[in-house]
């Protein structure tokens, strides 16, 4: 059965989201940036209130994904205190210069993240040579890699994305991503175990939960 993770951008979408059965939650805030590091505190409301995972957004701007050692530093930070809030998992991806996978700082934060799992994020997309960084992401650590197949929406890449799969060849768990919708899915769980959506129809940046169960109709039928 295809799961699906639900990114949301504040503590009210994440409700519905945990009452309407998404396998998983992507917490994180501010929609237009594509999605920042949440406050600790909103963690600690929904980790008091429901038991459906919650993986935090580790990222302190938006923009591209090369960070400065002070950014490093506040990302270290942001990790530790969100793992002492209860966070399940997380979410970042750094590239180097030349926009491939940078070795040393993704290692040292899924360290840092002491056995939760980390995702991988869409940084992953605006790498140019996605086999080879497929190796570098799994030699990093993470559990899973978020993408769109280098392509928006998902359905555009998807031939990239089969390949990506076929690669992985269970090693490592690929959770597809962009413009992922109820038009859609049902193409999508063909070939994939995981799906991520914000659930997202109004150009707001709240939930949309009957988008949401018309995901999970498809994605059960």
């Amino acid at each position: 059965m295809t799961k699906i993770e639900v990114a949301c951008f504040n503590e009210q979408s994440a409700l519905i989201a945990a009452k309407e059965g998404a396998d998983r939650i992507e917490l994180c805030e501010n929609y237009a940036e594509g999605g920042l590091t949440p406050e600790k505190e909103t963690l600690k409301k929904l980790k008091a209130g429901f038991s459906t995972p919650v993986f935090t957004m580790i990222r302190p701007r938006g923009g591209g994904f090369q960070y400065t050692d002070a950014e490093f530093e506040t990302m270290k930070t942001e990790l530790t205190a969100l793992k002492e809030a209860g966070a399940d998992g997380f979410v970042f991806g750094f590239l180097t210069p030349d926009n491939e996978v940078d070795m040393v700082k993704n290692k040292a934060l899924v360290e840092l993240a002491g056995g939760l799992p980390c995702t991988f994020h869409r940084a992953f997309d605006r790498i140019k040579d996605k086999e080879e960084a497929l190796e570098d992401v799994i030699n990093c650590g993470f559990a899973t890699i978020l993408t769109s197949g280098g392509e928006h929406p998902a359905m555009e890449g998807l031939s990239k994305l089969k390949l990506i799969q076929e690669q992985a060849d269970g090693r490592i768990t690929i959770l597809v991503g962009g413009g992922v919708r109820s038009s859609n899915v049902g193409e999508l769980k063909k070939y994939f175990g995981f799906v991520h959506s914000a659930c997202i129809t109004d150009g707001t940046e709240n939930i949309d939960a009957e988008e949401l169960k018309a995901i999970k109709t498809v994605i059960n039928n």
